[in-house]
């Protein structure tokens, strides 16, 4: 089957010319822990295993970033796909507070790599803006903003006498240095360079076919014969899982993006903070260190081996009329790519991290949900730990039988 997780020109990994090649794997090969999947999570939990003198092989189907990588707009932030008072029906109020402040501390950690190694993935820290143009959501944004206020976090209201911006808001928070936003292809090969310089190996176009459990490791089959023997396998596929479970760890939809062509200024978006609505689904906004502007969205139901063009373009000239409705100071705005991919998403908005199961020596790094990156650096830190023979306690919120009946 043919699936279309990707479609159209992808900025990062357009834009990015001098692309690092990796090898394929030609040798059967020995490690600690082998990572399947070479994209942005997999890159991370390299970083880290290498970080803690763990020996780590990371083995890509396709090429190194191309794939979801490629289409994430890496926008992050601490805050989850839906407002605090709308989890209340999956989890804890407690447990919604908790993620937050593990995403505030994720992003401490990705400006901590940015200040080690120096900024080569477009780093930027920024503040982010949550919103409502709908009278009849103010008070849902009243209610969001009141709870991260009270439990410490550094929040400021605006209503239509304090906008500062060029689109319409009734109510909104603006989280204080509550994100930051990195180029996710030169931030992915970054963090291999890194692992690499520790002693991590990185192939390639290497597709594994199959897993044979052992008591105390397992083999990895690749497409072409070769093997890998790891105490431990860490996938990070994101939604692509049916090779090692039949779980269904979550529901897939497709998004889509536009990018313009640079811009000579950004009036009317002061400080470039990054922007979402409080729409479902809903749009995000971020700037880019060439001036441009992207802006994603439009969510659909995925379906499996179909393409709908005409949907897409559908889509596409949506997110840009609302572009231009949003910045109409910002002259001369022209798309330049446009570009859609899966991504997967969960009831509480968590990812999965944690032992299969069935096979203990099989764990899951899935940083599903709009704070991907931030779930694989958090979920990182735990499977390190937990090699380590740590368990950390706050990995029982991405346990992976959490939504088990």
């Amino acid at each position: 089957m043919n699936i279309q997780y990707v479609q159209g020109k992808p900025l990062f990994t357009y834009i990015n010319k001098n692309k690092k090649q990796y090898p394929y794997l030609t040798e059967n090969i020995e490690t600690d822990i082998c990572i399947i999947g070479g994209g942005v999570t997999g890159a991370i939990a390299s970083y880290y295993l290498s970080k803690n003198n763990i020996k780590s092989v990371v083995l890509e189907k396709k090429r190194i970033a191309h794939l979801s990588t490629s289409v994430t707009t890496s926008l992050l932030q601490y805050e989850l796909d839906d407002n605090l008072s709308d989890l209340k029906e999956y989890t804890t109020l407690e447990n919604a507070l908790k993620s937050y402040d593990l995403g505030l501390k994720a992003l401490d950690e990705i400006e901590e790599f940015i200040n080690t190694y120096g900024n080569k993935c477009d780093y930027k820290k920024r503040d982010t803006l949550l919103y409502t143009a709908k009278n009849d959501e103010i008070n849902g944004i009243k209610i969001e903003y009141d709870l991260r206020k009270e439990n410490g976090l550094d929040v400021e209201y605006i209503d239509e006498s304090t906008n500062k911006y060029s689109f319409d808001i009734k109510a909104g928070i603006i989280s204080k240095n509550g994100g930051s936003e990195l180029d996710p292809y030169k931030y992915t090969n970054q963090l291999l360079d890194v692992s690499c310089d520790m002693g991590a190996k990185i192939y390639e176009n290497t597709e594994v076919i199959d897993l044979v459990h052992h008591d105390n490791y397992v083999e990895v089959i690749t497409e072409f014969g070769y093997k890998v023997k790891a105490k431990k396998v860490i996938v990070a596929t994101g939604y692509n899982t049916n090779l090692f479970t039949n779980r269904n760890f979550a529901t897939k939809t497709t998004t889509f993006n536009i990018v313009t062509k640079p811009v000579a200024n950004f009036d009317g978006w002061e400080d470039q903070i990054l922007i979402r609505d409080n729409s479902d689904p809903y749009n995000y906004l971020r700037t880019t260190v060439d001036n441009r502007l992207i802006i994603g969205g439009e969510d659909v139901d995925f379906i499996p081996d179909i393409f709908n063009e005409n949907l897409a373009n559908e889509k596409y000239e949506i997110l840009e009329n609302r572009l231009k409705s949003m910045f109409k100071d910002i002259k001369g705005i022209e798309v330049d790519f446009k570009y859609c991919g899966t991504f997967a998403s969960t009831p509480d908005n968590l990812g999965f991290v944690g032992p299969d199961k069935k096979h203990s020596n099989l764990w899951y790094l899935l940083g599903y949900g709009a704070n991907g990156i931030l779930f694989a650096v958090l979920g990182a830190i735990m499977l390190t730990d937990l090699y380590n023979g740590k368990e950390n306690k706050d990995m029982k919120l991405f346990k992976v039988d959490r939504f088990d009946n």
